[in-house]
């Protein structure tokens, strides 16, 4: 097994998945980069730059190397999508602050122009100009402002929430527990009661994923609930505290290996249902 370098602090989580994917399939092919550099289109500094997380790889790279080491590379390229967003988030160029006037700069008045045309009288015949004063007019604009931006933010947060959609059947709702961020705090660790829902499914109450992608360092409420069914099925995942460790992995391998699934130890769709069984 290769000993890696630590993948830079900042990386983004989704392009860590990817990174930690990527290096699974290097160690398990046994090619060196120079190798690797042989045999695609890529430099050896290429690839060292790739599997480090200095370097978004491209996506003919990533497709090469899953071929390479005799894989399949439709979930490697489903995740370098996902990190492809990610990278191009975090590489994005702030935009442009203009610069400070100097101290004393006066702007210069508007240049005279045609007066803005009226609008439609008031009722007892004054122009509207006259009709509201400004500081009233002022008021108003910006009531009508935050009204709008208050109907905004509604519109968001019933996008994310999704009220309507319900939980699926049998399944109430998320715990009280799963229901906010994940911010575990140290030595924390979840309760596990799993049953079946309506739908026959296996549930422990924290996610209801199918499709998360699980590697190693990887935290969340899907993890708590990937720890809890591996548990269920007797697969001993160590500590249950929603962060992907050793232990976590291993047992994930075992129950893939079992399953006839490839044992890479990350949690995908394919294992998601079996564990969900």
């Amino acid at each position: 097994m290769s000993r890696w370098q630590e993948l830079p602090a900042p990386l983004d989580q989704r392009v860590r998945q990817l990174v930690v994917q990527l290096r699974g399939m290097k160690d398990r092919s046994g090619l060196s980069l120079a190798a690797l550099a042989a045999r695609t289109a890529y430099s050896k500094s290429s690839w060292e730059r790739y599997l480090n997380g200095k370097k978004l790889p491209p996506r003919d790279a990533v497709e090469a190397l899953a071929r390479l080491c005799g894989a399949d590379p439709t979930r490697s390229l489903a995740l370098h999508e996902v990190a492809a967003a990610a990278w191009q988030e975090a590489h994005r160029p702030a935009p442009e602050t203009p610069a400070a006037p100097p101290p004393g700069h006066q702007e210069a008045p508007a240049a005279d122009g045609p007066p803005a045309p009226e609008g439609p009288p008031a009722p007892d015949g004054r122009p509207a100009s006259e009709a509201v004063p400004a500081p009233q007019r002022r008021v108003r604009t910006l009531v009508v402002a935050g009204l709008t931006a208050a109907l905004l933010a509604a519109a968001v947060a019933l996008l994310v929430l999704r009220p309507w959609q319900g939980a699926p059947a049998g399944q109430a709702g998320v715990s009280g527990a799963s229901a906010g961020a994940f911010r575990p705090t140290p030595g924390q660790t979840f309760g596990c009661e799993v049953g079946r829902t309506e739908a026959g499914t296996l549930s422990a109450g924290h996610s209801r994923s199918v499709e998360a992608v699980l590697a190693g360092g990887v935290g969340g409420w899907e993890v708590v609930e990937a720890q809890c069914l591996l548990r269920h099925h007797g697969y001993d995942p160590g500590t249950v505290d929603g962060i992907v460790g050793e232990r976590t992995m291993r047992a994930a391998k075992r129950l893939q290996a079992a399953s006839g699934l490839p044992a890479d130890g990350i949690v995908g769709p394919d294992t998601w249902k079996v564990l969900r069984r």
